[in-house]
């Protein structure tokens, strides 16, 4: 792998840690919201990603080979998991029985994800700084 592509590999996983990052925030700032557009709760956003692996030939032989290069982004889906439901017969959205259903958005796991977002970016950042010192110090190596 060419130093030039495990820079390419980082930045795309940089480009996913920030779009998970600001869609933590959104189910952040969402967690009391408890009517949208379609009159549900908000529902809890998800990244969906996979590996964005590329075929190609091996060089000399002929023979197909299966490289990646780094992760792709394939949509932001939503959480299928059930609405909290809350006693609160004066709030404005409560039912004939006085529950509100309240977002799906747990704010511990919330926190998790976003630590663990914070993290990966990190160790994206931390690699991609080592790729470009090996290659300056290979140009450095170059000019002597």
């Amino acid at each position: 792998m060419s130093v030039f592509k495990s820079m390419q590999i980082n930045a795309s996983g940089l480009s996913l840690q920030r779009l998970k990052l600001d869609t933590v925030s959104t189910n952040i700032a969402n967690i009391n919201t408890t009517r949208t557009e379609n009159g549900d709760p908000y529902r809890r956003k998800v990244v969906l990603f996979r590996e964005n692996l590329v075929r190609e030939m091996k060089k000399g032989r002929g023979l197909p080979e299966v490289k990646s290069e780094g992760v792709l982004v394939t949509g932001v889906g939503e959480d299928p998991s059930e609405f909290k439901l809350e006693y609160n017969p004066n709030h404005p959205d409560a039912d004939e029985n006085g529950y509100v259903r309240l977002p799906n958005v747990n704010m511990v796991d919330e926190m998790i994800d976003l630590i663990n977002t914070q993290r990966t970016y990190e160790a994206n950042i931390t690699a991609l700084n080592t790729s470009k010192s090996i290659l300056k110090k290979a140009l450095e190596i170059s000019k002597g």
